[in-house]
């Protein structure tokens, strides 16, 4: 359970500071998580609850924590009532784990990530995982970290390549003395990276893929296309991962097979809207400043889940929210969860935030950086190179500068760009928070299992071409998920259900 933070510097009562701070020290999920607000004694000396209506004399202090609670049940916490003597429950000393060690990082979210685990004892039971090569190619952090440890505890041989923006030294470092074959460095060229990932592809000559972007399994085709005469099949991550091998099979060229593991309820659901969508947010605030939303006017350049999370949370610490999508379906959803929608060059023009939510090149193209006031921010919660158009930018260079830099638009303004145009919450704060990738990767170790079923099992081998897993893997995660939560699904009578021949009319004999 998470507990208000009663500091100073939060002024008792400020969500948007709290959440900032608890969000990136802690990289722990705040959707879905109990929020501890305290209770004061009414005039019968019952305990009344600190949500929307409290008895208090003070009434500046009933105000701050009113706004607390419904920011909080806004952004996707539960408040929970908790009785706490001498007022809202202390905890100054929160503490970082960005300053951990590489090991203590990846035991501290390996403590938290109990569905991965749980699911993978589950699965070591009837699935062989022993001597499997797999290629990883993910953000190497912690929680990556946790998945190599498990795949590697089952048996499999694991290696990881990850490109330098998206690279926890420490963690690669670690992972290296543990025996686990690591292609990632924060120091190299872009000639260095792909000799990296090439090494990878030599050294392990995986059978499976767990790929993100698609990127990995297409160097596999285009520079070693003899290791695919190996290749179970690709576990793949991402939406744009998931387009690139839909348009693969589209023209034919799809020779393996692909789980979309990002069609999953449990991953798109969750990591996308409830994980990308958060930290996105918090990880701005680290870069901008807590209040940075407060009465701004932010357009939300695609609404998707990652888009939809990301526009609920800057709503709930107090923004003006505007949302562009091309798809009117899109936008009219929009419209009915309460945001304006607006084509793109309008809501550009008066924004002093865009992000783009898309995983679509050239989303944010030089035609709308010019219609943008000077300072305007710009920030990727997507993440595809070039999302925002920088390679039209004259002299842009890419140096994986993780914080805040400047651009000059050719005959427009100079804007603000955050962690130069890459997706936000991995490159600048910790990635998505521990019980969200807690979700992934079990829905991620899932579809390896369901490749090597596949290969195992007569009949049962997957063609070449996508795949989704079946709606049980998803429902399977989702109970296990529930209940180290403490939460449950409900149950139905034994005679609950359809039957086609029941009408709402009686049967009159």
């Amino acid at each position: 359970m998470a507990e208000y933070d009663g500091t100073a510097a939060n002024d008792g009562r400020d969500f948007a500071e709290w959440a900032a701070r608890y969000s990136q020290r802690t990289n722990r999920s705040l959707a879905g998580a109990r929020i501890a607000l305290p209770t004061t004694a009414d005039n019968d000396g019952d305990d009344t609850m600190y949500t929307f209506a409290m008895q208090t004399d003070d009434h500046d202090d009933a105000e701050q924590t009113y706004t607390f609670a419904a920011q909080a049940a806004q952004w996707g916490m539960i408040v929970d009532r908790k009785s706490v003597d001498g007022g809202i429950p202390a905890n100054n000393n929160v503490a970082d784990a960005r300053e951990l060690s590489g090991k203590d990082a990846i035991d501290y979210a390996e403590r938290h990530m109990t569905v991965l685990r749980t699911l993978m004892a589950q699965l070591r039971k009837t699935v062989d995982f022993t001597g499997v090569r797999i290629a990883v190619c993910l953000v190497l952090e912690p929680k990556t970290a946790v998945l190599l440890r498990q795949l590697k505890a089952a048996g499999a041989t694991v290696g990881v390549f990850a490109d330098p923006s998206e690279t926890d030294q420490r963690v690669a470092d670690q992972l290296t003395s543990e025996g686990i074959a690591v292609e990632a460095n924060v120091c190299w060229t872009p000639e260095q990276t792909q000799a990296g990932a090439l090494r990878l592809l030599d050294t392990i000559r995986p059978q499976i893929i767990i790929d993100d972007g698609a990127s990995f399994a297409r160097l596999a085709a285009a520079e070693r296309p003899e290791l695919l005469r190996d290749l179970i099949g690709v576990a793949e991550e991402t939406t744009s991962g998931v387009r690139a091998f839909q348009a693969m099979q589209d023209a034919g060229a799809l020779d393996f097979p692909v789980i979309a593991v990002n069609d999953s309820v449990l991953k798109t659901g969750f990591d996308n809207e409830h994980g990308t969508g958060e930290t996105c947010v918090t990880t701005m605030q680290e870069l901008l400043g807590a209040h940075c939303f407060d009465d701004t006017n932010v357009a939300v350049i695609g609404y998707g889940p990652v888009g939809r999370g990301f526009a609920r949370r800057v709503r709930a610490l107090g923004a003006n929210v505007v949302i562009c999508d091309t798809d009117p379906v899109a936008a009219l959803k929009a419209v009915f969860d309460g945001f304006a929608a607006q084509d793109i060059d309008d809501a550009v023009a008066n924004a002093r935030i865009v992000v783009s939510a898309t995983g679509v090149r050239h989303t944010i193209a030089v035609e709308h950086m010019r219609l943008m006031h000077s300072g305007t921010v710009l920030s990727v919660i997507g993440g595809i190179a070039n999302e925002i158009a920088l390679d039209d930018i004259p002299g842009f260079r890419h140096d994986n500068a993780r914080t805040i830099s400047e651009i000059s638009v050719p005959d427009g303004p100079t804007l603000t760009l955050l962690a130069e145009g890459d997706g936000v919450n991995y490159t600048a704060g910790g990635g998505n928070p521990i019980e969200i990738m807690d979700l992934s990767f079990a829905v991620q170790s899932s579809a390896v299992a369901r490749l090597l079923e596949s290969r195992a099992t007569a009949g049962d081998q997957l063609a070449p071409g996508l795949h989704r897993l079946d709606a049980a893997s998803d429902r399977r995660i989702a109970q296990v998920a529930l209940h180290t939560r403490g939460f449950a699904a409900s149950h139905a009578v034994a005679d609950n259900g359809y039957d086609w021949q029941l009408t709402r009319f009686a049967d009159i004999q």
